[in-house]
């Protein structure tokens, strides 16, 4: 795993603020698709196990991050949305990535929101589309809040649980992030490989 993305490193280098920041980018800023949220969030609990964090800090702490950083991508896609989504494909934006969040969005409708919290980079997008396909922002609003609670307060406890249920759980850690990495990408991969045997 690249230094930069290693969640332990993250949390350890930028503590608090950081994982605000990390959790925010991920979830409403185009950018940020590439960050470890998932895996973050894992690591975040376990580290509160350990009391390197304080489990009643971080809880609602990401959860304000992922909640305001939905927020922000379903205004930035509603006033800027369509400039962005017109753009050439670089290093940082894909349009392909805009393609499958548009799918996912229109298969699922509202629900998206939340199950988008679950899959890497179609998370980043799905707010902005929300945005861009002009969905009544109250109505956003409440499946964001339950996206955002079921994914911070899920995953981080889950962290949480096995740092205290698990003996020596430091030494297996990086073999269940890496896992956690492998599975929050599978739903992505099981959607393409049905769509290629269509």
């Amino acid at each position: 795993m690249p230094a930069f993305l290693d969640p332990l490193m993250l949390i350890k280098t930028f503590g608090y603020i950081g994982l605000f920041v990390i959790v925010f980018a991920e979830s409403g800023i185009l950018l940020g698709f590439f960050l470890p949220g998932d895996s973050l969030l894992f690591a975040a609990g376990f580290l509160a196990s350990q009391d390197y964090l304080d489990i009643k800090v971080i809880l609602p702490l990401l959860f304000l991050a992922a909640f305001v950083g939905d927020s922000f991508g379903y205004f930035l896609g509603a006033k800027i949305g369509p400039k962005i989504f017109s753009r050439p494909k670089s290093f940082w934006f894909n349009p392909e990535n805009v393609e499958k969040t548009r799918k996912f969005f229109n298969y699922y409708g509202a629900k998206a929101v939340v199950l988008a919290r679950f899959i890497p980079v179609v998370r980043t997008f799905v707010p902005v589309m929300a945005g861009v396909g002009e969905m009544k922002y109250s109505h956003f609003l409440r499946y964001n809040f339950i996206g955002a609670l079921l994914w911070v307060v899920g995953i981080t406890l889950l962290g949480y649980l096995f740092g205290n249920t698990i003996p020596d759980a430091d030494k297996y850690l990086l073999p269940v992030i890496l896992l956690i990495v492998v599975v929050s990408f599978l739903p992505p991969l099981w959607h393409f490989y049905k769509r290629k045997k269509v």
